[in-house]
């Protein structure tokens, strides 16, 4: 038996529009920013209408998907990992697949397979190409490191090139396309560490911890009630696409471009501004992708927050989410109990930020 696909999500959906006031959207360009950053802004507050808390998590993966990127959720079960996933493709008018990750999964599961096609009236026989579940808007890992590395390797070409290599050519995937994956971080037997090359391939890496208790009360309140409304599609593909361009349009500064480079740097403990603990601790820093990806989610922190060029600030925000999963610690820090958050949090405090005369 190979590994389960979720037949209901495999199966096409029905077609789905925006909300009117979205709608007006769908000849959307870059330069509609404000209708663009609306619809964001009510992307959010539709997807809290069932998702309790978790908001810093849930403002991370929408920077994510506004700067084009993937993202990977790590938290104890329980969590709603899988359904804040599920809410946030419910509330897009995207093509949404998921794939149960699971030892025996192969690449051909994920990326599709050629069968032998007899022709009832001529009885020629050709081989046609059945494209498997990544052909989809939004990609749903659940529990990544259960598969292979075989298979978590068929994600990376998709992933990276937006494209997957099948029957001797080369396919393209749909636009615009996400990869969010789930991960549990306390069980360890059955499960397959995910490469560094993979790992660097997600934008962010988002944590998601235990809610305080008055959002425990409200999610007891919630979901052992009356079923809950669905939730209405609030951007479509082009409307997608075009705030990705938006986002890109954020300007960012030279020094804030020095900045990100400077704190991607000094996580590399061969680089003279590396920090003290990071030549102690850190086998392998950044490298230049996690200064590309401070930027492009700096400039959706940025573009959230309606301004129009990128601060300081907004590096910081997504500082942890882009580095906490690209800094190695050596095997003597981990006996030590010295985790990646520290590194780059003595990163944060030892390399001077410039100053951008913005108030955020």
């Amino acid at each position: 038996m190979r590994g389960r696909l979720d037949l209901s999500a495999h199966a096409s959906p029905p077609a789905r529009r925006p909300l009117s006031s979205a709608a007006s959207l769908h000849t959307a360009r870059s330069s509609d920013q404000p209708a663009l950053r609306d619809a964001l802004h009510r992307l959010r507050a539709e997807v809290q209408r069932r998702i309790v808390g978790q908001g810093a998590a849930l403002d991370e993966i929408l920077m994510a998907l506004a700067a084009g990127g993937h993202a990977l959720l790590v938290g104890v079960p329980g969590l709603a990992k899988t359904l804040m996933i599920r809410s946030i493709a419910e509330a897009l008018a995207l093509e949404f697949r998921r794939i149960q990750f699971t030892p025996d999964l192969v690449p051909s599961d994920i990326t599709g397979s050629e069968i032998l096609e007899e022709d009832s009236a001529t009885g020629a026989r050709a081989f046609r190409f059945v494209r498997g579940p990544i052909f989809a808007n939004i990609v749903l890992a659940d529990e990544i490191n259960r598969a292979p590395p075989r298979t978590q390797a068929a994600l990376l070409e998709a992933m990276q090139e937006h494209r997957v290599t099948a029957g001797g050519e080369s396919l393209r995937l749909p636009e615009p396309f996400f990869v969010l994956a789930t991960q549990n971080p306390i069980e360890q037997e059955g499960t397959y560490p995910l490469p560094e090359a993979q790992l660097d391939r997600f934008l962010f890496d988002v944590r998601l911890g235990y809610p305080d208790v008055d959002d425990e009360v409200s999610i007891l309140r919630s979901t052992t009630g009356a079923a809950q409304e669905p939730l209405r599609p609030i951007l479509g593909a082009d409307e997608t696409v075009a705030l990705q361009r938006a986002v890109r349009d954020v300007s960012a500064s030279e020094p804030a471009l020095q900045y990100a480079a400077s704190l991607a740097r000094s996580t590399r403990p061969d680089d003279p501004t590396a920090t003290a603990l990071v030549k102690r601790a850190v086998r392998w820093g950044a490298g230049p992708r996690a200064g590309q990806a401070l930027i492009l989610g700096a400039k959706a922190h940025a573009f959230l927050g309606d301004r129009a060029a990128v601060a300081p600030e907004d590096i910081v925000r997504v500082a942890l989410p882009v580095l906490r999963h690209r800094v190695l610690t050596s095997f003597a820090a981990e006996a030590e109990g010295i985790t990646p958050e520290q590194i780059v949090a003595d990163v944060l405090a030892r390399i001077t930020p410039p100053r951008s005369g913005l108030v955020i």
